[in-house]
Order: structure tokens, then C-alpha cells, then sequence
């Protein structure tokens, strides 16, 4: 049987704010045995976060994702799972499959290494540092705050910092900092369909050994694949 698919914008809902751009949400329509399913983009739910957009004070720099990038990432991986899937295909499988293949690893690691970097600076008898990291980062990349970490903290805090996050929490640094050697601004994004290639793997596992020679990175990749946000 054949399964069409597409993306849209649902004008029956209301207008949103796409960095700047008014616009209806972007959803996607797959149809299969004469039954249709609708469902919201996780890609245009992901890009339009206030901290995709990257806005610099006192210059005319301001851009973030482009629509039709997102588009383009939403017909990737709905390609991806129905080639998959040939023989088995059905509404509910595609589903269950997008749920998971879609998802940004970054994304899904980012929240509990968050929560790690609270209790850290609590630890640390720094509660207001704490909080605002954790305000912060609704509008911030967590790894970027650790960048500016490191120019702000003494060498031993800081390197602290790092060791603790080796055990206490998810493997965001490495993930994120492979992400940014292999992507592009603004698509800054690694899914669990580009996981599932063995070279990049590969590629991981190199960087880091030459990055984070600490860690093993043998189990930090099964950390990911078992890892669930």
C-alpha cells in the first residue's frame, strides 16, 4: 500500500512567533490504508525556542532557523522511517518510530545536565549563580553558559565542574561539543536518526578520546542509547 506523507501549516490554530516571523505551526500529515494522522512538528516545536535565535547587542546580527531547514528535517526522518519499514508499515509504528528518531539528542541530555549544574553551584554555596543558570538557560545553550564558565570561575572550581560531570550527569558536553564540530549554526541539532549511522559513531567515539580522554567513551555512548529525557 502506499504512504504519503507532507508537511503543512495548520491555519486552524493561531498564528505563532517563528523568531520573528509570524506564522502558522507547522504539522505533519501522514496518510496510509485510508487512515490519516496529524500531529504536531517536533522540529518547528524545537527551532522556535528563544535560544536557537541568536541576537548580538549593538550589532545588526539577529537570525536564527529558517522554516523551509526545518521542513527539510521533518521530510528526513519521515523518509528514514518509512524506508524502514517496507513489509510492517502502520499509522501507529510511524508514530511510536517519530516519537523516538526524531528527537535531538542535545535537546533530550540538556535538561538533566541543567539540574546538575543547580545542585552543583548549591553544593557550592553559590544558590544565586544556581538559580540563574537555571533561568538562564530557557533562553541560552547550557553548553555555551559552560563556555563563559570557564572565563568566570577559578581554574579549580571550574575543572571541578568538569570531573563531577563525568558521574553526575548525562554525557551533555561531549554530545554537544561533537554536535557543534559536525553541524552548521543554525541547525544545531544531532538526532537519534543520525545516531543510528555506525560512522557517527565512529566519529564520536574519536572525539571524545582526543577531547575527553577522562571519560570512556565506550560507555558513554551506551549511556546515550539507553539514555531516555
Amino acid at each position: 500500500m502506499k504512504i504519503s506523507y507532507k508537511t503543512y501549516f495548520n491555519d486552524r490554530l493561531k498564528q505563532v512567533n517563528f523568531h520573528g516571523m509570524m506564522t502558522f505551526p507547522l504539522y505533519v500529515q501522514v496518510t496510509f490504508a485510508r487512515k490519516t494522522h496529524f500531529f504536531k512538528s517536533y522540529y518547528f516545536e524545537l527551532f522556535s525556542k528563544e535560544r536557537y535565535f541568536l541576537k548580538i547587542p549593538g550589532t545588526s546580527i539577529a537570525e536564527g532557523p529558517d522554516i523551509l531547514q526545518v521542513i527539510g528535517l521533518e521530510t528526513a526522518v519521515i523518509k528514514f522511517i518509512t524506508e524502514r519499514h517496507p513489509g510492517d508499515f502502520s499509522l501507529d509504528l510511524f508514530k511510536k518510530e517519530y516519537d523516538y528518531y526524531s528527537k535531538d539528542l542535545c535537546d533530550e541530555l540538556e535538561s538533566g545536565f541543567i539540574d546538575y549544574l543547580y545542585t552543583f553551584f548549591y553544593d557550592e554555596g553559590l544558590p544565586a549563580l544556581a538559580e540563574t543558570i537555571k533561568a538562564g538557560s530557557k533562553f541560552t545553550v547550557a553548553f555555551d553558559i559552560v563556555r563563559d564558565l570557564k572565563k568566570g570561575l577559578n581554574n579549580t572550581l571550574y575543572e571541578k565542574l568538569i570531573a563531577n560531570s563525568f558521574y553526575y550527569a548525562p554525557p551533555y558536553l561531549p554530545v554537544y561539543g561533537f554536535m557543534k564540530e559536525v553541524k552548521k549554526w543554525p541547525m544545531l541539532c544531532i538526532t537519534r536518526m543520525e545516531w543510528e549511522l555506525a560512522e557517527i559513531k565512529k566519529a564520536f567515539m574519536a572525539f571524545v578520546k582526543s577531547h575527553y580522554p577522562e571519560m570512556d567513551a565506550g560507555k558513554v555512548i551506551e549511556q546515550i542509547d539507553l539514555y531516555r529525557s
